[in-house]
């Protein structure tokens, strides 16, 4: 050995890996915090890949012994890391001296990461549950190296012990320990070039392991690619969110109505921003009952971490409710991002939300929208599930077939549980951890758990269009910010087009009918194409069901549907016969807005023919957007007339059904029905030329005849008759049919004046739309010329 050899080492070795902090730079008396080994994300031989790039200088294949000397403390410590790295074990700073004269550190040990054991510090554990407790990897080894600064500067070795009390790391695993995974400046530049190139972390680590020729030979691990990334997407936002907000800022100034807010200063540290344009605004106000928070553009794979609002319009197209950069994703933030959301659109909150699979996320709308309906998107969860479960994938191509088939063609929550379980066992998953987790919150994702909220959405199985991001088609992988202005206001233009074109064609192209039902014609005077068009697809599908009473329970009825030779599959109805009101076990009008066929076959045999309002949700219709209020006498004057006709028709039905079943048991029993039947005809007989009399009154009509010895006397109520004398039956009944046709007439006379009236309140809703509608045109044309 040489004495007082003078070693000098590369500092540079040891620089942190670009996201975990690097404990053994922290300068403090006692350092406790576990530093490496295993890292608990990513374990070592799974997905890690490390760089080479330690410089060892000559004579670094050295055992440390006492009196060694260096020029530095940094020169010590990147010795005695690259001793550890030969041997196989992580080191990290454990204590330090201070000089008293100037506070200058005079003394430092380097120990090995497994020396001493975990503070367990209550005060940090107390009252607070550990979901993810960390491995612990402290287990009393003794293995250090000490080194204490001379008058010279220079550094020398006051204390080595070589011995472990635990097992060495293989050099095929040594790049999995933390002190030696370090990103070097070849690889920074090639993540750098990649990731703009829009690749994610884990192809990125694909191509450094060919680069390098191996998962040993690069030195860092996939977590380590990731929080570089990370902190690399946050400095390039940081560095140009100045463009966003003087963009904001413009926007505001040409229109006040147009909304944006910033979390924290503009001046110092921005958090989030949020923004919302006249248009979004105003959309919320009609369609805003269900939202969407799209927070796809995240991920690494993107460069901007953008999340719109979005929701479904009348004719069931993405519309646009506000934007966020999220540029911190606390808790905290998600709050303060979710109340300003809240804010712009008038504090008015959603029926119903739809998200990302996120805990956070979750935790923030629990308190700004505690009685929303909170939905995860099912889309993302089965996107992550071909992720999570690609082995089974592979092994079993059946496996997606039946998990498609369990999670949205079960049709009650007991067919769903079975399905599950079923499923697990069949192909071993029992005991699979993010499976479990995606059991845990069934209620939140699973169709059949959520079919009682209204998320408008056409169908209950497939996927809607509306679902697709807002911005799919325009912002991409390779997106930057200077970019994002330009496609974010083409973006819009194009909705706003093909919304423009929708307005056309519903007011233009008359849907063909397909039945000659008074309900079918009405649907498609109501709804707008898209939606008619649903509409007929449920009401042609009724011709294949059939419907038949269950149960009767006075008004309420309980109808079975099913296609014929389908009983096992059946669809039951509760019908109330006087509000003409049914509810369908598969939900879908709670769900969708839209009446399910179901429904429509009870309609068909109790003699139904148009669809009560309950039933036509405005937001679906062509009038959506209209302030014009004639929904009185106008949508639904005609539906009144024969609701209520069909009420009284099916009230009597209804009744006399019962009477006759229970008449018809005996001769005895029949005959007296026969008896009380006669008995009624005439009293309804009479109190027909009553209502006929009440009704005079009520006009006012009054007729005084001394020649034919009539008198008639009404009070205020005109609910009594005082006959001052008798006349001919003959002579009564003319007049009062004479006096009934000409209230009919007058009533015709009415209506047709009413009908007038909507037919110009129509036309001029249908002219304020086509001018609209030329406007936008225009709008849209001057900008494609500029």
């Amino acid at each position: 050995m040489m004495d007082n050899e003078v070693l000098d080492f590369d500092i540079g070795v040891g620089v942190s890996s670009g996201g975990d902090v690097d404990d053994d730079a922290i300068d403090i008396e006692h350092h406790e915090e576990d530093d490496m080994l295993d890292s608990p994300i990513m374990p070592c031989g799974i997905s890690v890949v490390g760089n080479s790039g330690d410089y060892f200088p000559e004579g670094a294949d050295l055992e440390p012994y006492d009196g060694l000397e260096f020029e530095s403390e940094e020169a010590a410590k990147a010795f005695y890391n690259s001793y550890a790295r030969r041997i196989g074990f992580s080191t990290r700073v454990s204590s330090s001296r201070r000089s008293r004269r100037d506070g200058a550190i005079i003394q430092r040990q380097f120990v090995c990461a497994k020396e001493g054991f975990r503070n367990m510090n209550e005060k940090r554990t107390k009252d607070r549950e550990i979901k993810r407790p960390r491995t612990i990897t402290r287990v009393g080894c003794k293995a250090s190296l000490s080194v204490k600064m001379q008058d010279s500067g220079k550094w020398i070795v006051s204390g080595f012990v070589k011995e472990h009390n635990h097992e060495l790391v293989p050099p095929d695993q040594v790049h999995c320990l933390r002190s030696h995974r370090q990103i070097s400046g070849p690889a920074k530049t090639l993540i750098d070039t990649l990731q703009a190139a829009g690749m994610g972390p884990r192809r990125i680590m694909s191509a450094l392991i060919k680069e390098y020729g191996g998962i040993s030979k690069v030195g860092f691990t996939e977590v380590d690619c990731r929080n570089y990334m990370r902190n690399n997407r946050q400095k390039s936002i940081e560095g140009e969110i100045q463009l966003l907000l003087d963009y904001l800022r413009q926007m505001n100034a040409d229109n006040p109505n147009f909304f944006y807010a910033v979390q924290g200063s503009e001046d110092q540290s921005v958090g989030n921003v949020f923004w919302a344009d006249p248009k979004a605004r105003m959309d919320f106000t009609y369609f805003g009952d269900t939202v969407t928070f799209d927070t796809t553009y995240r991920s690494n794979r993107y460069r901007l971490p953008f999340a719109p609002f979005t929701g479904v319009n009348h004719h069931g197209q993405a519309i646009l409710f506000g934007c966020a950069f999220i540029i911190n994703e606390t808790e905290a933030s998600f709050v303060w991002l979710f109340n300003t959301w809240l804010t712009a659109m008038s504090s008015h909150p959603p029926l119903s939300i739809t998200t990302d699979h996120d805990a956070v996320i979750r935790a923030a709308i629990i308190q700004v929208f505690p009685h929303a309906r909170h939905r995860f998107c099912k889309w993302h969860i089965f996107k992550k599930c071909q992720e999570k479960l690609s082995h089974v994938f592979l092994k079993h191509p059946s496996f997606e077939s039946d998990f498609h088939k369990c999670v949205n063609l079960t049709d009650s929550l007991e067919d769903f549980e079975s399905c599950w379980f079923s499923l697990v066992d069949k192909y071993e998953l029992r005991d699979h951890e993010w499976l479990q987790a995606m059991y845990s919150d069934r209620r939140q994702w699973v169709p059949v758990y959520l079919r009682d909220t209204f998320f408008a959405e056409m169908s209950l199985t497939q996927r809607s269009d509306s679902i697709n991001s807002y911005f799919d088609g325009y912002i991409n992988a390779s997106t930057n910010l200077s970019q994002f202005f330009k496609l974010y206001e083409k973006a819009l233009e194009s909705r706003l087009e093909k919304e423009v074109k929708a307005d056309y064609d519903t007011m233009n192209s008359p849907p063909v009918l397909k039945t000659p039902s008074p309900m079918e014609k009405q649907a498609s005077e109501l709804y707008t194409r898209k939606l008619f068009m649903r509409f007929q697809e449920e009401l042609v599908g009724t011709l294949t069901f059939m419907a038949s009473k269950a149960d009767d329970d006075g008004d309420l009825v309980t109808y079975q549907v099913a296609k014929y030779g389908e009983a096992h599959k059946a669809h039951f109805i509760k019908f109330n016969v006087l509000e003409m009101r049914a509810n369908c076990s598969c939900q879908m009008f709670e769900f969708s807005g839209i009446i399910c066929r179901h429904i429509l076959a009870v309609f068909r045999v109790t003699n139904l023919l148009t669809l009560p309002p309950y039933y036509i949700l405005k937001r679906w219709t062509r009038n959506a957007k209209s302030s014009v209020i004639f929904d009185d006498y106008g949508l639904h004057a005609y539906a009144n007339y024969l609701e209520s006709h069909t009420v009284r028709y099916n009230t009597l039905r209804h009744k006399a059904y019962n009477f006759v079943q229970e008449a018809g048991k005996s001769l005895y029993t029949c005959d007296v029905a026969i008896v009380a039947l006669q008995e009624a005809a005439k009293t309804v007989s009479l109190a027909m030329k009553k209502e006929v009399r009440r009704t005079i009154a009520n006009g006012n009509f009054k007729e005084n005849s001394v020649t034919d010895g009539k008198q008639m006397r009404c009070n205020e109520d005109c609910q009594q008759e005082v006959p001052a004398q008798t006349e001919p039956e003959d002579e009564m009944d003319k007049k009062i049919n004479q006096l009934k046709q000409e209230l009919e007439l007058a009533n015709r006379k009415c209506e047709a004046y009413r009908t007038n009236l909507l037919s110009v309140l129509k036309e001029m809703e249908d002219q304020k739309l086509q001018v609209s509608i030329k406007v936008q045109n225009i709008k849209i044309s001057l900008k494609d010329n500029l």
